[in-house]
């Protein structure tokens, strides 16, 4: 299954760049693929394309456009990735995340699934009414706008024994967003479900993937 790149343009006028994998047939329902702090890399790419041999029309728009265009980084450049990750600005990000939404329409209901940084950015584009559904993994920045509430079922993955999210920053999400999962999984840190990084745990991240997918069966089709 080869994927393709395309171009977005959100309504603020710029332009980025997504990776969309289709899959075989008619489309369940369309699916963004958010990033790690690391960029729209291999691993991405190869987690969207998983997505779409589920049936999911699978968009991974490159977030860290906003900042330098095309950046992948590898699992141990973490300064620049953090530097990328704080020059950008949440209604830049939502713009971003809106304009995707609309590419993936085409394929019916949006949900939106994400990683580290990008589990974050799941959670507010369910805060701001983007999607239909949501999956966050390991998103730690989702406590800077608990104020805010999903206007749609989301699910969260939690590692027990990660070092960058305390238990009791777990605690504090599970607090403001009741009514919906929060999976606490023991045995597993931070970036659980990337088999590129010594800190994958199989067992962990393929139950995540089964209630990640039944989620979205769920809500999506």
């Amino acid at each position: 299954m080869a994927g393709e790149n395309a171009k977005l343009k959100a309504a603020d006028g710029h332009e980025l760049s997504a990776y969309v994998a289709r899959p075989d047939g008619d489309a369940k329902g369309g699916l963004l693929v958010l990033q790690e702090i690391f960029g729209v890399n291999a691993h991405i790419r190869s987690v969207a394309d998983g997505f779409a041999a589920e049936g999911y029309l699978a968009v991974a728009p490159a977030m860290f456009d906003r900042v330098e265009a095309g950046l992948e980084l590898g699992y141990d450049d973490f300064g620049k990735a953090r530097e990328t990750m704080s020059q950008l600005e949440r209604d830049g990000c939502v713009a971003d995340m809106t304009a995707a939404a609309e590419f993936a329409k085409q394929a019916g209901k949006v949900g939106i699934v994400g990683y580290c940084w990008g589990g974050s950015m799941a959670d507010l584009a369910a805060c701001h009414g983007i999607v239909d559904a949501a999956v966050s993994y390991y998103g730690r920045m989702t406590v800077e706008w608990l104020d805010l509430q999903p206007q749609c079922p989301v699910v969260y993955h939690y590692g027990e024994t990660d070092q960058l999210i305390p238990l009791q920053v777990i605690e504090d999400i599970r607090a403001k967003r009741k009514g919906h999962e929060v999976h606490v999984w023991g045995g597993a840190g931070h970036g659980f479900n990337c088999d590129e990084r010594p800190e994958f745990r199989k067992k962990v991240a393929q139950a995540a993937r089964e209630i990640t997918l039944a989620h979205f069966a769920e809500h999506l089709g």
